[in-house]
């Protein structure tokens, strides 16, 4: 596994890389040098500089993982990712707390004129009275985006006693309350009341330009606006012709719509924004996650994401459902169990389906059962997908709906004979089968039902064999001896019958797998219906 690192992160981040795959750092590559290279690498480690677009992607045909060491993925293309199957992670915990910090700086520093006021001491210009500021009490702050730097500027400034305001259609009321903020369901209204508007939304469609010239009409003449997250959620022009006349007193800036090349030293490169000639106007070069401890964190958890991935373990990632770590080690063994229960169908069925119905019920309802679903809908589809087309967590639902397969989650808090259950219903044109599933304890998993038949199986072993025959004695008998001929061990044994004398099923763990002949001797046996191999 080859793991490639085009932004620079921590060298602790590297060395985490290193124990399980080879950490290539190489920076300052040009794009053509990167579409050259990428086909050689399992994962990429980027930060913002690097534009991770559908071509790069495309040409990428052994990535597995995309890693972005920082809270934004507007410079990865997700949907391109997820159609690959390749999962993009983030550190969106890494950095917040700087980026927070650094919006709050921005805000002291407009209201007071810091850095104006440093520059004209550092001229030999005393003047105090060009630089007379506001007070933070008592004035009205509005946060733009409510996510987790949002809620920190909202928090701490909060100590400040000022009246806090915020706008974020995703963020429920309840949310707001715990934070002790006003939710405004419409921007306008935050905009019109606030005398420090600070943004904190992700760059996406519906956030370009999102305040513009009607917006800026609408706030009061001297209020301060910061934008620390993404260049582009404002409209530059309109911001420097409001700046320069007046209608807005200052703007603290982090970010550009196009940004100079940071890494270029004075007389390199020709940049120029006329935002920047603005007396009321700051601007850091991009310093929201330029801290000793972001850039540690970051480099260090984008690692271990990468390398946990690349093992084959489940992390939260921007394209699949999110989930907390204290709940992964109660999920874990459900997810193992959907998955092997989702590979049976097509084993010992040939019908195409047409809808999946997961039921949860107990405890497992309880849980984000998203990722569970995923899971059995990746064993599902596996043994039918080619070998040159992936199927994993990321695009299986994707590669689901694309076959008209209709998936439907439900839940129940209640579970009449298991502390939990996982029950799923394969819909085909002809018929209905069910399989259940539970987990014992923390980790054991066991196959409740299997096509209506109750099996009490554990499936532990790599194969299965699923016999259906008549109910008769000798049965077992005769199927024991074909496989004892042929060498194959049986590590577990479940047998399940409804009635006497009719169908009886038999569900038969075993250590190695059987090939079609010995299949064929299994089924040739007077009363067994059907013989198949389960690949668990």
């Amino acid at each position: 596994m080859r793991v490639l690192i085009s932004e620079k992160i921590a060298e602790e981040g590297i060395e985490i890389i290193n124990k399980t795959a080879q950490a290539d750092a190489k920076y300052g590559l040009t794009r053509e040098q990167l579409l050259e290279i990428i086909p050689e690498y399992d994962a990429i480690i980027v930060r913002s500089a690097t534009q991770v677009d559908a071509e790069l992607i495309e040409k990428g045909v052994n990535l597995k993982v995309i890693g972005r060491a920082g809270t934004g993925v507007d410079n990865v293309d997700v949907n391109t990712a997820t159609k690959k199957g390749v999962m993009v992670v983030n550190t969106p915990e890494g950095n917040s707390n700087a980026a927070a910090e650094l919006a709050i700086g921005m805000i002291f520093a407009a209201c007071r004129h810091i850095p104006q006021a440093y520059m004209s001491c550092k001229n030999g210009d005393f003047r105090r009275s060009k630089f007379k500021g506001v007070e933070l009490e008592g004035k009205t702050l509005g946060v733009v985006g409510l996510g987790r730097i949002g809620s920190i500027v909202a928090t701490r400034l909060k100590a400040f006693n000022m009246k806090v305001l915020a706008f974020d259609p995703y963020i429920p009321e309840e949310r707001c309350q715990k934070l002790g903020v006003q939710r405004c369901e419409m921007l306008d209204e935050l905009l019109t009341l606030s005398d420090i508007v600070t943004l904190h939304m992700p760059k996406i469609e519906g956030s370009l330009n999102l305040i513009g010239e009607k917006q800026i009409e609408i706030m009061k003449r001297d209020a301060i606006i910061i934008n620390c997250a993404r260049g582009g959620l404002i409209d530059e022009k309109a911001l420097y012709n409001a700046l320069k006349e007046g209608r807005l007193g200052a703007a603290g800036l982090d970010v550009l719509e196009d940004e100079p090349n940071f890494e270029a030293k004075p007389g390199e490169q020709e940049f120029k924004n006329l935002l920047l000639e603005l007396e009321n106007v700051i601007f850091t070069p991009h310093l929201g996650a330029s801290t000793l401890e972001a850039q540690y964190n970051v480099g260090v958890m984008v690692a271990q994401q990468i390398s946990a991935v690349l093992q084959g373990d489940i992390v939260s990632a921007v394209n699949l459902p999110s989930l907390r770590i204290k709940d992964m080690k109660e999920i874990r063994p459900y997810i193992e169990l959907a998955e092997k229960m989702g590979k049976i169908y097509f084993q010992a069925e040939k019908t195409p389906v047409e809808k999946i119905e997961l039921f949860y019920s107990g405890e497992i309802a309880q849980m984000e059962t998203k990722i569970v679903t995923l899971a059995f809908l990746k064993g599902f589809l596996e043994p039918i997908i080619s070998d040159d087309e992936q199927v994993n967590f990321v695009n299986v639902e994707m590669i689901a709906n694309s076959r008209g397969i209709k998936v439907i989650e439900s839940k129940s808090n209640t579970s009449e004979r298991f502390t939990s259950l996982v029950t799923a219903n394969i819909i085909n044109k002809e018929k209905v089968l069910s399989l259940s599933g539970t987990v014992f304890g923390n980790e054991e998993i066991r196959l409740i039902d299997f096509f209506g038949y109750h099996v009490d199986f554990e499936p532990t072993t790599p194969f299965a064999l699923a016999i259906q025959n008549i109910d008769k004695p000798g049965m077992i008998g005769r199927l024991g001896t074909i496989l004892g001929e042929e060498s194959v061990n049986i590590a577990s044994m479940r047998l399940s019958r409804n009635k006497k004398g009719e169908k009886a099923e038999a569900f038969l763990g075993i250590d190695n797998e059987v090939d079609e002949r010995i299949l064929d001797r299994i089924r040739d046996v007077d009363g067994i219906l059907k013989a198949s191999l389960i690949r668990f």
